[in-house]
């Protein structure tokens, strides 16, 4: 059964993996972020909306924003694997100017748990750019590689070792980057 999430009140939406919690039923999040889990192990998926920086261009753009995210997380070590350019055709953000693709992993502790807690986490960011709304618009996918012994996750990840829980997958990622649509502009103006 594919499900097709509302965000920021109906103005964004897009393909739902299977098995995904929706954070805010749980916490508070941001304004700015919609923030889904999924129910049986430590991926996540987190849609932001950001202020456009026009003083980083073309794939600089999204390596800022995922060194960003490494001193926000307070990585211990990161390091990027590749970064690409997505195909405006296989969008279906038709109002986008330009959307890059990267990935790479980060050595952080959850909750800020200290350096032996820290876990291996490949992280994709897909960020979309619309500078005619000011906005560029940020999609990350959190995967744990590794769960460290010291880390909170430790007793969970080994109890979904056991059951061999299905995780997100590459093809499920793509199809939520490319089935993200704009369904209201208005959003954008303040």
């Amino acid at each position: 059964l594919k499900l097709m999430a509302s965000l920021f009140g109906g103005a964004l939406s897009f393909l739902l993996p299977p098995a995904a919690k929706d954070v805010s039923d749980i916490r508070q999040v941001p304004d700015n972020q919609e923030v889904f889990v999924h129910e049986l192990t430590d991926q996540s998926i987190i849609i932001e909306l950001l202020e456009y920086d026009g003083t980083v261009q073309g794939q600089q753009a999204v390596v800022h924003h995922f060194e960003e995210l490494a001193r926000s997380n307070s990585a211990v070590g990161h390091q990027i694997s590749f970064v690409n350019q997505l195909p405006k055709e296989q969008l279906a953000l038709t109002a986008c100017q330009e959307a890059y693709l990267i990935t790479g992993q980060q050595q952080v502790a959850k909750f800020h748990e200290g350096d032996d807690a820290s876990n291996v986490v490949t992280i994709q960011l897909a960020l979309f750019r619309l500078p005619q709304y000011t906005t560029d618009i940020l999609m990350s996918f959190n995967d744990p590689t590794y769960i460290s012994q010291e880390s909170s996750s430790a007793s969970s990840a080994t109890a979904r070792a056991s059951q061999n829980v299905g995780q997100w997958t590459e093809n499920q990622w793509q199809a939520c980057i490319n089935s993200l649509t704009l369904r209201d502009p208005s959003i954008f103006i303040t």
